[in-house]
């Protein structure tokens, strides 16, 4: 089926050869739509809250900043546009159009909420798994200008380190063993200002909808910079998201609750209400793309992930600091234990876990665990949401791809 069916119409912007000013537009089948031209045009008019500028200001800020109810008749009104046909006029091809990050950002986290990569990065590293994991999900605060649309590809990092692991004879050389992270992407619709706080009841509120995320990692950089305080150059290359947010409101078919079981239970602030709507039914595959070839590593889905975007986005705004319409974090590498018939674990979401003997593909290139990504090598990413009830697939992301391209030097 179709990733931008009628139920998802997502959200991104865009620039065409003969307008080159970025504007809003919404995906539908093979097309965008013209968001901007069709306010202009008047078609939403019968909706008062929508500002004159609203969809030409190049980012959805505004408009996600609307009270829901706006944003739902802004839908009602496009599906029923689309149904009669009345949209057409503004339906440009999407071999027509370049796509923009969706909307202007100012926060970038990114969470490390996974067991199942958690305990494979402990194992790698022989370090035990803090108490504190399980009672607060664990993240850091990055860097916005790593932020870029999918098809954006990006030159091989330079960085100090030495050998993986070792710290002598470290010299500033390219990164040697580029990696990906399989995530998910969760834009802000809603702001808490500074000194309060967000209830988790009210989560749900403040979450604009998911982009797929792949937050490239410079891994022998990594390794050595990371103690005490961090990532910082091994995060910073790049980190792509898809083109087209798919918002909240269509991901509502899809709630549902969680595959992990939370031992210990989280503190009373963290706690969903709702077991069966606590998460998403996200199917989310990484392919290698290299020499012509396809090679599938990684299928996952966010439900099977320990801690949720509701419980992410709460503890974000947990202690006191704002949180701005725009901001998105990501959820961390999405790494699951499920395994294939031949008992290979095909849920782990970057190649540092599949290093492990216990985490290795047969059908993985046999040098890849030694090179990890070469130059030239492009990774394509796909999730479709799957219907709580029927589990039949219901909407797409999309792709989120990126090429890493040989070092430039300095």
């Amino acid at each position: 089926m179709a990733a931008y069916t009628i139920a998802n119409l997502p959200y991104g912007v865009i620039t065409t050869k003969d307008h080159s000013c970025k504007r809003c537009a919404v995906a539908f089948e093979d097309f965008a739509i013209d968001i901007a031209q069709l306010h202009q045009d008047g078609f939403f008019k019968n909706i008062p809250d929508l500002s004159s500028d609203i969809f030409a200001a190049g980012n959805w800020n505004a408009f996600a900043s609307l009270p829901p109810d706006v944003r739902r008749a802004f839908r009602t009104r496009l599906r029923s546009g689309i149904e009669t046909g009345d949209v057409r006029r503004a339906f440009l091809p999407f071999s027509e159009v370049k796509n923009h990050l969706p909307m202007r950002t100012e926060n970038f986290s990114d969470f490390y909420c996974s067991l199942e990569h958690h305990k494979n990065c402990s194992e790698i590293f022989n370090l035990p798994i803090k108490p504190s994991w399980y009672v607060i999900p664990s993240v850091y605060n990055g860097r916005t200008s790593s932020l870029v649309v999918s098809g954006t590809d990006f030159h091989r990092p330079y960085g100090v380190y030495a050998g993986f692991g070792k710290y002598e004879g470290a010299t500033l050389a390219p990164e040697s063993h580029m990696d990906f992270e399989v995530e998910m992407g969760v834009w802000l619709s809603k702001p808490v200002p500074r000194n309060q706080r967000l209830n988790i009841d009210g989560a749900k509120d403040h979450i604009f909808g998911l982009t797929l995320l792949n937050d490239w990692s410079a891994r022998q950089i990594q390794g050595y910079e990371m103690a005490p305080l961090g990532p910082f150059h091994s995060k910073g290359t790049a980190t792509t998201v898809s083109s087209w947010i798919v918002p909240i409101e269509a991901l509502e078919a899809s709630s549902c609750a969680t595959k992990t079981k939370q031992e210990p239970a989280p503190p009373p602030h963290l706690t969903w209400p709702e077991d069966n709507t606590a998460t998403f039914d996200i199917d989310i595959t990484l392919q290698l793309l290299r020499d012509g070839k396809s090679y599938m590593i990684c299928e996952t889905n966010l439900n099977e992930l320990h801690w949720t975007p509701f419980q992410q986005i709460t503890h974000l705004a947990s202690a006191g600091e704002s949180v701005l319409v725009g901001d998105v974090f990501g959820t961390g590498t999405i790494s699951s234990p499920r395994r294939n018939g031949n008992g290979e674990k095909t849920g782990i979401g970057c190649l540092m876990e599949r290093s492990l003997p216990s985490a290795r593909l047969s059908s993985l290139p046999s040098d890849l665990i030694d090179t990890f990504l070469k130059d030239g090598d492009e990774i394509l990413m796909q999730a479709w949401a799957r219907d709580k009830h029927t589990g039949e697939v219901i909407l797409g992301f999309g792709d989120c791809r990126g090429k890493v391209l040989p070092a430039i030097d300095p």
